[in-house]
């Protein structure tokens, strides 16, 4: 075994594309980039650490329209041999906040870890350029409709606040 490592460059097939595109519910992934190096860390253990890079196309949240993406971002994951256990209390698990810390199976899959921090990095909510969340206002004829500002409890409290001052 060597102690330097295996250094990766991952190409993926039109299939992984297109099942990923499907996964992560994008419009279009091109000019990927997945490259970095697969050390050993301790008896049985492996460490990667990589650089990931693509262009992604999204649906706007809003409109739906076409939002194009740019995502660079560096990639560490830590593939233990012994098992990963969580801390029990009760009914819920405590997760840990070190994400990077993973079981290690027979491989390690270079496209599973890809597809898995692309959609870390993903923006939650795209948006295309001058999209706004408008506001709707219902109210029956010769009624001021209702605004957030107004729904705020502590909003009559601010204005009684300015009238005395």
């Amino acid at each position: 075994m060597q102690n330097r490592g295996v250094n990766f460059d991952l190409t993926l097939s039109e299939a992984e594309i297109s099942e990923i595109v499907e996964q992560l519910d994008l419009l279009s992934l091109r000019k990927i980039k997945f490259s970095g190096v697969i050390l050993p860390i301790g008896k049985g253990d492996w460490g990667l650490s990589g650089e990931l890079g693509a262009t992604v196309e999204q649906a706007c949240s809003l409109t739906l329209a076409p939002v194009r993406s740019r995502i660079d971002t560096p990639v560490v994951r830590n593939f233990r041999k012994s098992p990963i256990t969580l801390s029990h209390s009760g009914p819920e698990h405590e997760i840990p906040e070190d994400d990077s810390e993973e079981q290690l199976e027979d491989v390690i899959d270079l496209a599973r870890v890809f597809s898995e921090a692309l959609s870390l990095a993903l923006p939650d909510y795209p948006r295309a350029e001058g999209a706004e969340l408008k506001t709707a206002e219902f109210a029956p004829p010769g009624v001021t409709p209702l605004t957030d500002e107004a729904a705020r409890p502590f909003s009559v409290l601010a204005g009684l606040k300015d009238k005395l001052q």
